[in-house]
């Protein structure tokens, strides 16, 4: 009878630990897996960091709108707001909010109100996307109906210049194609002066949509911008092994950018990532310092002169473990999720903590950053910069959730970029 119970023990314990297994292993492929655009909810797909509860909209009117008050609903700056079939982008909270605002309120600026129509009781997100892919885009290149006409009478007055990012008054994209190691890479490409081009690289959960705020910008220094898709994202060829590596793979499609320009005229080449996409950039940089490039060569080797690091993903460790949990995997499941994600994405041990190589940044870098973040390391951030001072500037921002630098303070972010950017052009 003992022996009986205590193989019907083993077999249970057995069991339960298989089970445990494939739940790490299925909670790993959800946070690497590339997801589906779209969800029940009607919010679509949300950037690493943006995907709590709701919040409900109680009022829209006179370029205000009022949403439950929350600390997403009071952080400053500026952000897009979705829900299902609508499309917003809404400014600073409004100082000395109105004395009739309800106290469980908090009332925004309404920048722009372009698609769908916002209600009392509409159901919304943030996001750190304020523009789509299609923002400013029509099949003749025109404004494509997200223009000042198209808003409503929602739009702020204040602001004429910043407006111009959310209206679609941007300048015109070009589609292209960038020969990838698996197969073409869609992009989009606004001419410049210069021959330094910038490519820039999204993040998690987000678009090449997520560079479209800063093509004002660019468009003011004269600065060729490509703005690539790459595997994994839609209409680019999937990986190989069907999940994300948080730039250990990706990094490659970055380098076939940097080809593409190179073959396109650019003599230099700064890189602009965001989470993922600054790993991505920093991965390329370093895979890349070591060639050089023969007489007359159109490779990337000794092209890039330059990165932008925007709450860069440097502790995969940590950023998995923060996207598991997102996926609702039960806190006791984390650490076999997080193993399980290492093997399924083949991560070498000595890049678990450290997706980069300190000592093989040999670039100028402008990393910007700051302590709010809860996807990427903050702590890793100031260490890279402690490391290479020589190389690194490092922008630290205030109450910015993940990859929302820019949106907190637009700016002064814009400002740094400048200055970062002027004696590299």
């Amino acid at each position: 009878m003992r022996l009986r119970t205590a193989a019907l023990a083993a077999t249970s314990v057995t069991a339960a630990g298989a089970a445990a297994v494939a739940a790490g292993r299925y909670a790993a492929d959800a946070a690497l897996r590339p997801v589906r655009r779209g969800s029940p909810a009607g919010r679509g797909q949300l950037p690493a960091g943006f995907g709590g509860p709701p919040l409900t909209v109680h009022s829209v009117g006179d370029g205000r709108i009022s949403l439950t008050r929350s600390l997403t609903a009071q952080l400053p700056g500026v952000y897009g707001l979705v829900g299902r079939g609508c499309r917003a982008v809404v400014g600073p909270v409004v100082d000395g909010e109105p004395a009739k605002a309800p106290a469980d309120t908090v009332v925004r600026r309404l920048e722009w109100a372009g698609h769908g129509e916002l209600r009392p009781g509409t159901k919304v997100w943030f996001t750190p996307q304020v523009c789509t892919d299609d923002f400013g885009q029509s099949e003749d290149g025109a404004d494509g109906g997200h223009g000042a006409d198209s808003t409503r009478g929602t739009q702020s007055t204040d602001g004429a210049d910043r407006r111009r990012s959310f209206t679609g008054r941007l300048p015109a994209r070009a589609s292209v194609e960038v020969p990838g190691e698996h197969g073409p890479l869609p992009a989009w490409f606004v001419p410049g002066e210069r021959a330094t081009w910038i490519v820039t690289l999204h993040g998690l959960g987000a678009t090449t949509a997520q560079a479209l705020p800063l093509l004002p910008f660019y468009a003011d220094l004269q600065l060729p911008v490509l703005g690539l898709a790459y595997r994994g994202d839609a209409g680019a060829p999937p990986p190989p092994d069907g999940v994300r590596h948080l730039g250990g793979t990706e990094w490659r499609d970055a380098e076939a950018a940097i080809e593409y320009a190179v073959r396109n005229g650019a003599e230099r080449v700064v890189l602009h990532g965001w989470s993922s996409g600054a790993s991505m950039a920093l991965r390329a940089a370093e895979e890349l310092s070591g060639r050089r490039p023969g007489p007359g060569a159109r490779s990337a080797a000794g092209r890039i002169a330059g990165l932008v690091l925007d709450s860069p993903v440097l502790d995969w460790w940590a950023t998995v473990r923060v996207l598991a949990a997102s996926r609702h995997t039960p806190r006791a499941l984390l650490p076999l999720a997080v193993r399980a994600a290492q093997g399924r994405a083949h991560v070498e041990q000595d890049r678990l903590r450290h997706v980069a190589d300190p000592d093989a940044l040999d670039v100028p870098a402008l990393l910007l950053h700051g302590p709010d973040d809860t996807v990427a390391s903050w702590q890793r951030s100031k260490e890279l910069a402690a490391a290479r001072e020589e190389f690194v500037t490092l922008h630290t921002v205030p109450s910015a959730p993940h990859a929302a630098m820019w949106n907190a303070d637009p700016e002064a972010y814009e400002e740094r970029l400048r200055q970062f950017l002027t004696p590299l052009m």
